[in-house]
């Protein structure tokens, strides 16, 4: 098996919440009000340092999709999907962009903002 090498982020960024290890840029999220099985999610236009799993046609709330799983580089844990092929034409848009489940990823766009030092407020997990 070969050596992981992985992209460090410069800039406000969303991690693994597992292992911390970047995935993706805050200014690459294109929408904010994707939903998941359990609970949210955000489309990307661009993640790193993860891997891929087979594809899949999986049928969703918007249609049916082929999909490829994500998974982080370093920790192995599912992050979200890719999508692949959307089999609707209002879904086209969606094709070659990246969903992470919003309870697998951590943002540390609220620690470099927040002058105070004071932890913040993570979302709860919604089932």
């Amino acid at each position: 098996m070969g050596r992981v090498f992985f992209l460090d982020l410069e800039g406000s960024s969303y991690r693994c919440i597992f292992c911390y290890t970047p995935l993706a840029l805050a200014d690459h999220v294109l929408s904010r009000s994707f939903s998941c099985s359990r609970g949210r999610a955000y489309l990307f236009s661009k993640v790193v340092n993860v891997t891929v799993g087979p594809q899949v046609d999986r049928l969703m709330i918007s249609g049916l999709h082929t999909v490829e799983d994500i998974f982080c580089c370093c920790c192995g844990q599912i992050m979200g999907w890719k999508y692949v092929v959307a089999h609707e034409k209002s879904e086209v848009y969606k094709e070659g962009k990246f969903v992470l489940e919003r309870w697998r990823i951590v943002d540390d766009i609220d620690e470099e903002l927040n002058l105070d030092g004071h932890a913040s407020s993570s979302d709860t997990e919604n089932t």
